[in-house]
């Protein structure tokens, strides 16, 4: 159907469109879906068409208004690419979309493409741990400037760490996950990007840089509450399957140009083969994400009454009249299949919780259709210092889960017996 999003006038949503739109089945021999296009290079039409597209291609010339990239090389552009970053942006309502072999490529290329020595990053914390080491390690490297605050922070407590720090002319990011991994607290958009703009002059823009990883394109959209750009790690939810690497960068047609740019010199675009295995993770990602999600709701309500788990950290948990339930209702459309929980004694409790698990793989990563389990303090964000894991609210007693789409049912029978043996 091309990129029309409408019938009789009415627009389709998202998981309608993930099945036909930004594709020409007439274009490749009537294929119902787009084919795997495995090639290194494209033949040009003629020598004059060569000289334009490189034109585009190294920012010598601007495209017109409705003129379509043209292919050249699978580095810089593939058809498989190309439909699935239009497919993505759907989702998030985004101008445009940057396709990555990994999570951390698309975070890392990101941050290179707006970061300059003399910057400042501020991040919050808990993240993910490669981006936290790629944050507080690389980044210095180069001669940006970081700064990093959390989710107890008021507005006017983080305007104190910039101050404090001296980062109000030099601030141009702020990074943010939320929900934050492996915690579930939350972070407020609204707020980061007031305080980008209080922090931006008419020659640097502050941008606000959001990591909506652990609720997906469904159930979180950043953009709406004033974010400039979206990563995900595709890796997750929108690959789904535990069968692919991949990353996501989503914004404004500007931004996103600056994005490409840096991911043409560093080589770090999706294959065709991955790109074609997430457009095939499109058709159901909502399904799976909704099934999921129902799924944790049942698990996290039965972990609450558990006699041997200390503390469950939930979205879908969250009291009425504190100030993180007030940002889940203002900014997500659900809680989501990531659970973590605090177990009763520490890192011996949890490791034979682990061990002992059945149904449930213990293994890192999230948002597959297979429930997994972690352990945080010791695996995915074991670079962070225990007395930096002990402030971010990590301890030794807390497991990680995300929620697959087996029966819940049957994830709390192993749950229950693993705990038992604990």
């Amino acid at each position: 159907m091309g990129k029309d999003k409408t019938i009789n006038g009415k627009e389709l949503r998202p998981e309608s469109l993930m099945m036909s739109y930004a594709y020409d089945p007439m274009l490749s021999e009537g294929s119902i879906k787009c084919p795997i296009f495995q090639t290194s290079t494209f033949v040009f039409k003629n020598a004059e068409e060569g000289k334009h597209f490189f034109e585009i291609a190294y920012g010598l010339k601007e495209k017109e208004p409705e003129e379509v990239m043209g292919l050249i090389y699978s580095r810089l552009n593939n058809p498989d690419m190309e439909v699935l970053e239009d497919r993505l942006c759907l989702w998030d309502n985004a101008e445009q979309a940057a396709v990555f072999d990994s999570g951390m490529a698309a975070i890392s290329s990101t941050l290179l493409a707006f970061l300059r020595p003399g910057d400042t990053i501020l991040h919050s914390e808990p993240i993910y741990g490669g981006s936290y080491y790629f944050i507080k390690h690389i980044l210095p490297a180069f001669g940006v400037n970081v700064i990093s605050f959390r989710p107890q922070h008021s507005e006017r407590e983080v305007e104190t760490i910039i101050e404090h720090a001296k980062a109000e002319k030099s601030l141009k990011m702020i990074y943010i996950e939320t929900p934050t991994n492996p915690t579930n607290d939350l972070l407020d958009i609204r707020m980061c990007a007031k305080i980008a703009k209080k922090n931006s002059t008419l020659d640097k823009k502050c941008l606000v840089a959001v990591d909506n990883t652990f609720l997906g394109p469904v159930f979180q959209h950043p953009l709406k509450h004033g974010a400039d750009l979206i990563l995900y790690s595709a890796t997750k939810f929108i690959g789904g399957h535990s069968d692919l690497i991949a990353g996501v960068a989503l914004g404004s047609n500007e931004l996103i140009k600056a994005v490409k740019g840096m991911r043409t010199f560093l080589g770090s675009g999706s294959s065709p083969l991955n790109s074609w295995l997430m457009m095939r993770s499109l058709e159901t990602l909502k399904l799976r994400m909704d099934k999921m999600a129902e799924n944790a709701s049942h698990i996290a309500t039965w972990l609450e009454n558990h006699p041997k788990v200390e503390k469950v950290h939930y979205l879908g948990n969250l009291k009425e009249g504190t100030e993180q339930r007030r940002i889940f209702d203002e900014q997500c459309d659900s809680a989501g299949s990531m659970i973590s929980f605090d177990i009763k004694g520490g890192e011996k409790e949890a490791f034979k919780f682990l061990n002992s698990l059945k149904l449930i793989k213990l293994a890192v990563s999230l948002g597959g259709t297979e429930s997994l389990a972690e352990h945080p303090a010791t695996m995915t964000h074991s670079d962070i210092a225990i007395e930096e894991q002990h402030l971010m609210g990590i301890s030794d007693k807390m497991v990680r889960l995300s929620i697959g789409v087996e029966n819940f049912n049957d994830i709390i029978l192993d749950i229950d017996q693993a705990l038992s043996i604990v």
